[in-house]
């Protein structure tokens, strides 16, 4: 057992934590894609030009080993302890996820912003949406984010974030299309539920299902695990992609009157 644990503490450290992976990031944008407006699909390929949302949430991972993109680690999650709110809790000085997409909403906002900047707002809101949906990124702030919890995922060395980042999905042998098409079952009643609810929302969401995914018994995980958790996996990505739509809608299209409610309350939760 010594060695399983050396082992999965260098697989630990081996490398950064990707939330939901390529492929669930992918089944966000192509599940936000299918709930656009028309005009704000039209402003996206005005942007984006032949790249796509189901494409582009995977920029904001691929970045992270540019050194001109080391300030950004800390944008895609957020720690809140237990039995504190996020206006209580500790802020990172370098920017949390909630503060990110609150700032990167604004850019995307602003019709004067460089194009560049306006495109790289774009592609970050894509991905940290995703983001944070998945539980982990939502950390108690005593182990990482579950990147300390060490377990064997069937059988391998591993640890609690990376078998919610990457591994569950990957047991599924999913393809993004065939993730986004499970995932995407929103009735319209819940569409425009999610859809009004706000980022702090979505944070306190991911932490109420922490306690069920530290649930880890022996610490071995597999197929009992895999089918205890995977309908919340594909509930958050459903959720995700509905939820990225309606931003993007508040910005974008014709409900940008509308944009900057998050943004207020963000403020309220104690950054600028």
């Amino acid at each position: 057992m010594k060695t399983v644990a050396c082992l999965a503490l260098a697989a630990l450290f081996a490398s950064p934590a990707l939330a939901w992976g390529p492929t669930g990031h992918r089944a966000v944008g192509r599940i936000a894609e299918r709930h656009l407006a028309s005009e704000t699909a039209r402003e996206v390929v005005a942007l984006l030009g032949p790249e796509r949302l189901t494409y582009v949430g995977t920029w904001a991972d691929d970045i992270r080993s540019d050194p001109a993109w080391t300030k950004a680690e800390s944008w895609h999650w957020v720690t809140i302890p237990p039995g504190k709110s996020y206006a209580e809790s500790p802020k990172n000085p370098t920017g949390d996820i909630i503060e990110s997409i609150a700032r990167f909403e604004r850019t995307l906002a602003d019709r004067s912003a460089p194009r560049l900047e306006r495109q790289q707002a774009l592609k970050w809101l894509v991905h940290l949406v995703g983001d944070l949906h998945q539980p982990m990124h939502v950390g108690r702030g005593d182990d990482r984010g579950g990147n300390e919890q060490l377990v064997l995922w069937f059988g391998e060395p591993s640890n609690l974030h990376s078998v919610w980042d990457s591994g569950l999905i990957s047991r599924s042998e999913l393809s993004s299309t065939e993730l986004a098409e499970k995932a995407d079952v929103a009735t319209p009643e819940e569409v425009k539920a999610w859809q009004a609810s706000s980022p702090l929302e979505w944070a306190d969401e991911s932490r109420a299902h922490l306690d069920r995914a530290y649930a880890m018994g022996d610490r071995r995980l597999s197929w009992r695990y895999l089918f205890d958790h995977w309908p919340t996996v594909e509930r958050r990505l459903g959720q995700a992609g509905v939820r990225l739509a309606g931003l993007l809608d508040r910005v974008l299209g014709s409900e940008r009157n509308k944009a900057g409610a998050w943004l207020s309350l963000t403020a309220a939760g104690g950054r600028p």
